[in-house]
């Protein structure tokens, strides 16, 4: 991404370096806690941080991985499944979360856009 447009209603949270390959970490972006997940070398993805099943904020805690063709993060307390593409719940669509746009500067730098859905 160029990084004249990517700082156009983008949010810089964090360096790619900053985010372990298949882990997460949180971010404020406009009063609201993302979950920034680093999966592979490159691929990012971004969430709601708030659990809807424990209404606690630690979905950038929980443990990724894969189900079926699926990329998810496994809430470390209510153990439910959210697609980081789309942030559709697997086990109860009804707790599904917000995905947010997500991209990579040029420099390295992880930009947050909007909610997707």
């Amino acid at each position: 991404m160029n990084d004249s447009v990517a700082s156009r209603g983008w949010t810089a949270v964090c360096a790619l370096d900053d985010i372990v390959p298949d882990t997460g970490v949180c971010a404020l972006v406009d009063g609201a806690q993302v979950a920034v997940f680093r999966v592979g070398e490159r691929d990012l993805y971004a969430v709601d941080n708030l659990d809807p099943g424990s209404h606690a904020a630690v979905l950038a805690r929980g443990l990724v991985g894969s189900l079926g063709e699926r990329i998810v993060v496994a809430s470390p307390i209510t153990k439910q499944h959210f697609d980081l593409r789309t942030g559709e719940c697997l086990e109860a669509p009804q707790h599904s979360v917000c995905a947010w746009q997500v991209s990579l500067r040029d420099d390295g730098q992880v930009l947050i856009g909007t909610v997707v859905r």
